[in-house]
């Protein structure tokens, strides 16, 4: 009697399009809130699994990044809060390609 599991490939593309709105954030940061909404309404999805390490990966950077834009904001010297923006879309940044080489990588962010 022999063992026949069949390992499938887990797909990957949402959180390929996921990373791709997370990279459109200069256009007002509507694709940010757009992917932050389709992240989390991915309840189904296992989180030890690649994806969801992934999701979660993501949905830290994005509310990660509220609070320093809201900071940046609210700043009402001008020279503190444009190096705080220029922080937080650098932060952002580097999270997002960190992020996507990882998944193009299969390597878990947790």
């Amino acid at each position: 009697m022999t063992n026949t599991e069949v390992y499938t490939a887990e797909d990957l593309s949402l959180g390929h399009f996921l990373y791709a709105l997370m990279s459109a954030f200069p256009l007002f940061f509507l694709p940010v809130f757009f992917s932050l909404l389709i992240n989390i309404s991915q309840n189904r999805i296992p989180a030890n699994s690649l994806l969801g390490s992934h999701l979660r990966w993501q949905r830290n950077s994005m509310t990660g990044l509220m609070p320093l834009v809201i900071l940046g904001y609210f700043t009402p010297q001008i020279w503190l809060s444009v190096p705080i923006f220029v922080l937080a879309l650098g932060w952002f940044s580097y999270r997002i390609f960190k992020g996507w080489l990882g998944l193009n990588d299969n390597v878990s962010m947790y």
